[in-house]
């Protein structure tokens, strides 16, 4: 039962180190996004919401639900269409570890 167990948990531990982040190539991954949200997430434009700080697991679920199909927008679900799994990980990697400026947080708080 140990020897069981312990090949249960290093099965898992492979499968969650196979998907991990990296940040360096969802930044570059993100460069299609910059338009929009900004170098860093934070959007040059009113109209789009700041990326920089969000949780990663909240853009993922974002990002998949516009390239499959279950979030619709004209803008995003064109531009996630094409990216992987792996690649939505990366990208929300990046802009989760982005600090979000003074403004972009207190414009948060004042939301809730």
């Amino acid at each position: 039962m140990r020897t069981l167990m312990l090949l249960i948990l290093l099965a898992f531990s492979a499968s969650v180190s196979a998907g991990s982040a990296d940040i360096s190539r969802g930044q570059s991954k993100a460069a299609m996004c910059t338009a929009c949200h900004g170098a860093s997430g934070i959007s040059v434009l009113p109209d789009y919401p700041n990326l920089a700080g969000q949780k990663a697991g909240y853009l993922e679920q974002a990002l998949k639900a516009y390239r499959d199909g279950q979030r619709q927008h004209q803008i995003m679900a064109p531009m996630a269409q094409g990216l992987t799994d792996q690649e939505i990980t990366d990208v929300a990697a990046f802009y989760a570890a982005q600090q979000p400026t003074p403004a972009a947080a207190a414009e948060v708080v004042a939301s809730q």
